[in-house]
Parts: C-alpha cells; structure tokens; sequence
C-alpha cells in the first residue's frame, strides 16, 4: 500500500521530437500547437500562483482522439496536464517548470449531445461550459442547481475532476451527487465508458466514483451524464443581521425545521466581509440599517405547486427567528433584481477582500455542527499569533465549508512585499490553520481540491493509511506517472 506513484524522472527524457511531429499529424493544426503566444495564457494558474512550462498544448475534438493520444503520450513518456477552463483555485491544472509536458485542453469537446426533459438528464462533453449547462437546460424548463461564481469559464470535465461544490451543495450536493454516468480515457489510452444512468448497479466497485475528484491524476473525463432538476417556480431571498455565528447555526436548524427541502442555500459572512464588498462595489447598498456582527444569506425555493405559499413561509421563518431572539434585522427581496444584489455580495467576497492586500486563503470544512466553535476559537489564536493579520471565516455554513481568509497587516512589515509575506509568514500561517483543522477533526479541502497548492500539506498531516490507499490506486492504474503529476499525491 505504500507504493509511490511513478514519476517521470523514474524513466527516460521525453522523446520530444518524435512525439511533436507525431502529435501533429494526429490532430491537426486545430488540434495541436507549439505557438508559445497561444499557449501562454493556459501556463498560469487562475490564482497566478503558479506558472509553468509546456511542450506543446494539444485540443482533441472527441473522446477517440483523446484516447490515441494519451497512447501517444504514453510511447514517448510525454506527460499530460488536463485543463478545462483553467479556473481552478489550487494550481491542479498548470504544468511544472520542466516543459516535459503538454497541457491537454477539453474545451473543443463542447457539445450538449442530449437534454432528456422526461428522465431530467443531460448528456455533456468535458469541455462544456457550466453557464451554457445552466442555460441549455433552463430552456428545457428544468436547471442543472449546481452553481459557482466561475460559471462562465468553470467546464464539466473540470468540475468533475474537482468534485466542485458551491452555493446549492445544502440542498443537492457536490458535483459527485450530480453525476449519473461517466466517459473517461484512462492512463493507457483505453475508454471507461459507463455514461448510462443506472439507479442500482452492484457489479463491483463504481469506478466512476474513484474518478469524481481525483483532479486527473487518474483519468481524463471526456462526457458525463448529469441529473437535472425541475425549473424552480419561485424563489424567496433573505437577509438576516445576527449577533453571533451561533445564532446563525440556530436559525440554519430552524429554516432546516421550518422550511425542509425547500432550503436553497445558507450563507453567512461576518461585518468584516460585508463591510469589504461595500466599500468594493460602487453600486452596492447594504441591506439593513445599523451594525451587526454576522450575516445569513438564505434562499428558499419552490416548484409550481408550492409557489404561492413561499412568500408566507419566508416570513414565518422570519417571525419565529424573531421571537426566539435569533436576529436582529431582516429583509425579503421583493424582485429578482434585489435578489440577485443580495447574492451578489456574497459571490464579491472573494475579489473585494484580494483588492485590500496580500491574504492566505483556505478552503477548509469541518463537522457542520463545530463551524461556530471552531471559528469563535481559530479567529483569534491566528490573529494573536501573527499580530497585524485580519482572519475572517465565511462560507457554507450548512455544510460545513469554511473560506478562512487572513489577511496581510496593512502596511506590510518594511522590507517585505506581498509574494515575500505569503511566500514566508503566508505560509507559516497556512500550516497552523491546517494543524487547527485537523485537530477540530475537519479537511483542508472543501471544494476546491489539492492540486499543487496542498499537496505537501496533504503529505504532513493526511491520513497515512488513506494516503498509502490513493498511491497504490495512482500506481495500479498509472505506472508510469504521466497523469497530471505533482498533483494531489
């Protein structure tokens, strides 16, 4: 079980030249490239953490292609990259510095092949742009709920190697929970195919499931057969002033009691947060009056049936919250304009926090029920231990999922910039959030994935038993290292 991956240092150079020539003529010039201003764009990760080389970038058009030339790849000890929008938050689809290997791209296999309005499916390539997902099933009267703010460039195939989560996970799940059926090319060039949507199926292990999330250290995934929902009818957006994040928890378990499966979401964000979209947005408004310390962002939603109630239940829920003492303010949106600003600050965090200076972001989760305590305790330890930082928690709070952003003291120490700060004290504060998480019993990745961000705190602190499971699964079904490496193992 504690065998390594292979990695291509373990074997011979790259028999580059063959391998260009030969990748060429396999796909064409719509299909392969060496053009160093093409490429270029898709060697820096979204964050622009990391920034790598390439010895070309090759664009299969469908899943045969793809396979021919992963066997390619393969022949010569040409490493592979998958990308998909290259929107990732954890550098899990940039290549290292070495130019060994090719970025893949999926975005030519963008076709929607199927929308089953009946059996509520989509049947997509890899390549699909989730916001085309969105609208493609929106016009069929039905909706695909999982949704995040990199919608317009987030890809299928990525979201599934990523096991994305977002801002419908309360209520429908990660991207695992939407996946039905799966096509993927495997590290020897074969084609797993099991894009039929089968609700019982004991043959085995389901293998589709060791794909979900494994970042392409496993596979390529080239199609996926995915659960729609029903259109919603209605919707009912709430903003809530609270005092603390357990008073937030509290009113979670009562719109969980009140509101049942119509619960949408639940998102909350302290005054530091709000305070930082607000002074980022021009147009933004705060939606009460007055201070408060926390914000819930809740959505209830309802099909044709229910929809004239929703209104009343929002405001029940309201009401009880009141009278148990569990906020101090709210307001409904009354449009679908007003609802979409509402989201709109939450989906702003990220960006209005980045443009107050150099932060360490962590995309951590623990039991659902600890979130409160372990923010309350986590805040200050870190802040009393780097004196001048801002940590601020935020996120998902009805599955557990934790955006803890600490933010560089303003100004910065002399003598230091910003990639200095993260690259020493940045990182050092990393590691103690980590350590804090695990010992709360939580993940250092809730959504977001390992990729080369956290692969070595992975190592440090991941379970060794599951660590030496994952390599052995890596070395079974790809001897040679060529998938994606230097990623998650």
């Amino acid at each position: 079980m504690d065998a390594a991956p292979a990695s291509v240092s373990d074997f011979t150079e790259p028999a580059t030249d063959g391998f260009v020539v030969a990748a060429a003529a396999m796909l064409g010039a719509r299909g392969w490239t060496t053009d160093a201003e093409l490429i270029q764009p898709w060697l820096t990760d979204w964050r622009q953490r990391f920034t790598g080389r390439a010895l070309g970038m090759a664009s299969p058009a469908n899943a045969a292609e793809l396979a021919a030339l992963v066997r390619l790849c393969a022949d010569h000890r040409v490493p592979i990259v998958p990308q998909g929008g290259n929107s990732g938050m954890s550098g899990g689809a940039t290549p290292d510095t070495t130019g060994h290997a090719i970025v893949l791209s999926t975005r030519r296999m963008s076709a929607i092949r199927a929308i089953d309005v009946e059996a509520r499916t989509a049947l997509c390539e890899a390549g699909v742009i989730l916001e085309v997902l969105h609208n493609a099933a929106e016009a069929q009267g039905l909706r695909f709920p999982l949704s995040l703010g990199g919608k317009g460039s987030a890809t299928i195939g990525g979201l599934i190697s990523t096991n994305a989560g977002g801002t419908q996970v309360l209520r429908h799940g990660s991207m695992r929970a939407s996946v039905l059926g799966l096509e993927a090319v495997l590290p020897d060039g074969s084609v797993f195919d099991a894009l039929v949507p089968l609700k019982k199926d004991n043959r085995g292990f389901d293998l589709k499931q060791l794909l979900i999330g494994s970042e392409g250290t496993l596979g390529i995934v080239t199609a996926a057969m995915l659960k729609l929902e029903p259109a919603i009818a209605a919707r009912a957006v709430l903003w809530a002033g609270l005092d603390s994040l357990t008073d937030a928890r509290a009113l979670l378990l009562l719109a969980e009691t009140m509101a049942g499966a119509a619960l949408e979401g639940f998102e909350v964000m302290p005054a530091h947060s709000l305070d930082a979209v607000l002074a980022h947005l021009p147009d933004a408004r705060a939606p009460l009056a007055g201070d408060h310390a926390w914000h819930a962002l809740i959505e209830l939603v309802a099909d044709a049936e229910a929809a004239e109630r929703l209104p009343e239940r929002a405001e029940a829920l309201l009401a009880r919250a009141f009278e148990q003492g569990l906020i101090a303010d709210a307001t409904i949106a009354q449009s679908k304009a007003q609802a979409d600003a509402l989201w709109l600050l939450r989906e702003a965090i990220a960006p209005a926090e980045r443009a107050l200076g150099p932060a360490v972001q962590h995309d951590i989760s623990v039991p659902v029920a600890r979130m409160p305590d372990f923010v309350t305790a986590a805040v200050p330890a870190i802040e009393a231990t780097w004196p001048g930082t801002r940590a601020v928690g935020f996120g998902h709070l009805g599955d557990g999922n934790i955006h803890f952003h600490v933010i560089a003291p303003n100004p910065l120490p002399e003598g230091t910039d910003g990639p200095a700060w993260q690259a020493d004290d940045g990182k050092a504060i990393s590691r103690q959030v980590h350590d804090l998480v695990t010992a709360w019993g939580g993940s250092i990745s809730a959504e977001h994935g390992i990729g080369q961000l956290k692969r070595d705190e992975l190592a440090r602190i991941g379970d060794p038993v599951a660590l030496g499971l994952m390599r052995a699964i890596k070395h079974a079904l790809d001897p040679l290292g060529l998938m994606n490496p230097g990623k998650l193992l």
